[in-house]
């Protein structure tokens, strides 16, 4: 076992900070440590602040590096500086917790002490945890998807908000996709909110039908889902200038428009994010200045007369009727890798449907439990000849697992 280093304390907003074993390796490939992720987020504190700063906080920690188990926690830790704010949120659960409230460099530079290698707020801020000022689009491609395609319909989606005068401003996820953060007047509710960005995800899908799905069930998704879901409470993505858990620590990285068809997510990592700081500033510095309006979405999603669509299983809402397709389930597991080991199992026990299988009809999905992550693979067999489709079988493996909070 690798001898733990000395602290090294930090000095940001006038606080000094103390990262214990600054040594420790995160990032295997790259040799990233628990220090220079610190110090990164002190090189881009200005921007990751704009995104992330004055809003709670889920803390996504990566104790062990991004080859290790992580975990989420909503629970601020009770052993804190007393200059970490906090803040009570309530939960669609019916459960609530203190979640931390960055204010400055030095909140940060705690987050990376925890190995809290990612930035997940939520899209309210402290003082008003009901009224969201943000709405979030999320370009969530399926597999088979390339990043062209992505970037065609952040373009799509551009023309959308600017037609309702809306201000979008784009950024890589660090991951396969593309967000689109439009500040909002902090007026309406997240269920109103949410039917904002669904009237969204069906103009988009209405305008480029061939590369833009609005359909939440995976098995009817095609080319990239727009998904509005993001914006019911208690849904958080990675903000502005996060670090994702990826071999090559990718960040995300909020860009011009004019940068949108033209980038490569792999351009912009934690080693060269800060350099790019430096030089350009935030390509988001302007966006507080651009609070826009609901009405325009909300009268959209009156026009369309579609109704609401489905919501994630554990919101107390009535789902809407739906057709399922043949589906089986192959795996759940707590590691990705163990799931897709299932996968091929049951590829090989079946060798004459694997022909018929498209890259979207196979199914890989990072479920959220209470505390973590897990995997739960599925198939579609749509394109699978009826006479050859499998019977659903015992899952492999079948890992007991806690369900989200």
């Amino acid at each position: 076992m690798p001898k733990k280093s000395a602290a090294e304390v930090l000095v940001a907003a006038g606080r000094e900070v103390s990262i214990s074993n600054p040594g420790k390796v995160l990032f295997p490939k790259p040799g990233h440590t628990k220090l220079d992720l610190a110090r990164y987020y002190l090189a881009v504190a200005e921007g990751a602040l704009r995104g992330a700063g004055g809003r709670p906080n889920v803390l996504v920690r990566y104790p062990d590096g991004i080859e290790g188990e992580f975990f989420y926690q909503k629970r601020a830790p009770r052993t804190r500086p007393p200059w970490i704010e906090v803040v009570e949120l309530r939960f669609p659960s019916g459960r609530a917790a203190e979640e931390v409230v960055p204010r400055d460099a030095a909140s940060l530079a705690w987050f990376a002490n925890l190995a809290c290698l990612e930035l997940h707020p939520h899209p309210v801020r402290a003082e008003d945890l009901e009224h969201p000022d943000e709405l979030r689009v999320d370009l969530d491609p399926v597999p088979g998807i390339a990043w062209n395609q992505i970037t065609s319909v952040a373009q799509v989606a551009r023309s959308v908000l600017e037609d309702l005068r809306l201000v979008g401003w784009p950024k890589t996820s660090g991951s396969r996709g593309m967000h689109i953060c439009v500040r909002i007047e902090p007026r309406w509710t997240f269920d109103e909110v949410r039917r904002a960005a669904l009237a969204l995800a069906r103009e988009v899908e209405s305008r480029a039908p061939k590369l833009a799905t609005s359909k939440w069930w995976k098995e009817e998704r095609h080319g990239v889902f727009v998904d509005y879901n993001q914006n019911a409470k208690d849904r958080t993505v990675a903000s502005a200038y996060s670090v994702r858990p990826t071999p090559d620590a990718r960040v995300s990285a909020p860009l011009a428009w004019d940068e949108v068809d033209g980038c490569e997510p792999g351009d912009f990592t934690l080693v060269t994010m800060p350099a790019r700081f430096k030089q350009l500033g935030d390509r988001h510095a302007a966006i507080d200045e651009h609070a826009g309006s609901l009405r325009p979405l909300l009268e959209l999603f009156d026009r369309q007369g579609l109704g609401d669509a489905p919501w994630p299983p554990y919101y107390s809402k009535k789902q809407p009727p739906r057709t399922k397709p043949p589906l089986v389930q192959i795996a759940r597991a707590r590691r990705k890798e163990d799931a897709l080991a299932g996968l091929e199992r049951w590829k090989q026990r079946h060798p004459e449907v694997t022909p018929h299988l498209q890259p979207a009809d196979v199914l890989v999905d990072a479920m959220r439990g209470r505390y973590s992550t897990w995997t739960r693979i599925r198939v579609n067999l749509q394109h699978v000849p009826e006479a050859l489709r499998p019977a659903q079988e015992p899952l492999d493996p079948d890992e007991k697992i806690f369900s989200s909070s």
